[in-house]
């Protein structure tokens, strides 16, 4: 698997966790733009907006909501690439047109809704490129007023990993957890990942709900032995010893990297569709994945849940079949799914 296709679905299927992506949210977001949110609806639009040149170091994911009581839409574009990126405000740009003529030719809207754009960086050095498209244009202070009236410009919220604090984080949550992955993985320090990996543990270990939190650990520990080339088979061995002391659970998770790296069914979905070399056969695997799963969790599937898991494009059925183990009735399902 390419680097880029690991850090993209780590990041999916963490930040589509609704607890990780309302915390970072909230955390994030300065209360004047918090207080017009409604956070508690957040719902995770199909598909990805950045272009196929540039799908390398980034991803992304849209999610809809009402902002100042009106349908409106939260931004999260994910760095995932090692230095800085000036024309970072320019792509910006573009994915906030793309998704603006998108409404319009879909729905035939009169007007274009509000989206609040947000980059998550985790670069190597600290994010230094400002946060407005202004800082890309040239000799845009020198301007006087009336030109700039006739000049697109716009601010975005930046939040730079690196300064991150480590020690910050909250036992039980999974949003400190996944922030504190995301800061260490990319520096590829053997001893830095090791005591972000007994972090998290800690962590998930004082989680009330146990499965929860062994299942997260999994998907942490799989984006590390992944991203980090320096957690071999062998140094699995003192991974797992390393995190026995804090995490039993998680312990067992650690014994190999085959272990950590299978997915029970969810990479068979992945497996059979890479095997036929289609994107229509890995998205037949993970769809009869879920439907299965689902079947056996809740019994016959209501008619518009299959309708709905079918219509979903192949990013999105990965995100749904990681977060099927968090559902606890078809209401959860329909929820996720925005029926």
């Amino acid at each position: 698997m390419k680097i880029k296709q690991i850090h993209d679905k780590f990041f999916r299927s963490t930040f589509a966790n609704l607890e990780v992506s309302q915390n970072f949210l909230k955390e994030s977001l300065p209360e004047s733009i918090l207080k017009t949110i409604d956070l508690d609806n957040l719902e995770l639009q199909n598909g990805t907006h950045v272009s196929k040149e540039l799908e390398e170091t980034r991803s992304d994911l849209l999610f809809r909501t009402t902002i100042n009581q009106k349908e409106g839409y939260l931004y999260l574009l994910f760095e995932h690439k090692s230095y800085l990126d000036k024309n970072v405000g320019l792509q910006l740009l573009t994915y906030l047109v793309n998704i603006w003529n998108q409404k319009v030719k879909n729905e035939k809207a009169n007007h274009i809704p509000v989206i609040i754009p947000m980059v998550i960086y985790h670069g190597k050095r600290n994010w230094e490129l400002g946060n407005a498209l202004d800082t890309m244009i040239l000799d845009y202070d020198g301007l006087s007023d009336d030109i700039k009236k006739g000049i697109p410009n716009f601010s975005y919220h930046v939040y730079d990993l690196n300064r991150f604090p480590d020690e910050v984080i909250v036992l039980g949550s999974l949003y400190y957890v996944t922030l504190s992955i995301l800061k260490n993985v990319n520096r590829h320090d053997e001893q830095a990942v090791l005591e972000a990996l007994k972090r998290v543990g800690t962590a998930l270990n004082a989680m009330n709900e146990k499965q929860t939190a062994t299942e997260y650990f999994e998907t942490c520990l799989r984006y590390v032995y992944e991203i980090v080339p320096e957690f071999s088979n062998v140094n699995s061995n003192v991974v797992q010893k390393y995190i026995e002391q804090v995490f039993p659970e998680g312990s067992e998770i650690a014994m190999t990297l085959a272990e950590v790296l299978r997915d029970e069914g969810f990479e068979k979905g992945i497996l059979k569709g890479e095997e036929t070399g289609l994107e229509k056969g890995k998205k037949e695997g993970l769809l009869e994945l879920a439907v299965e799963h689902l079947s056996l969790k809740f019994g016959v599937l209501p008619t518009d849940c299959q309708e709905k898991i079918a219509s979903l494009d192949l990013k999105m059925l990965q995100i749904f079949n990681i977060n099927i183990g968090n559902f606890k009735s078809i209401e959860d399902v329909k929820k996720f799914l925005g029926i």
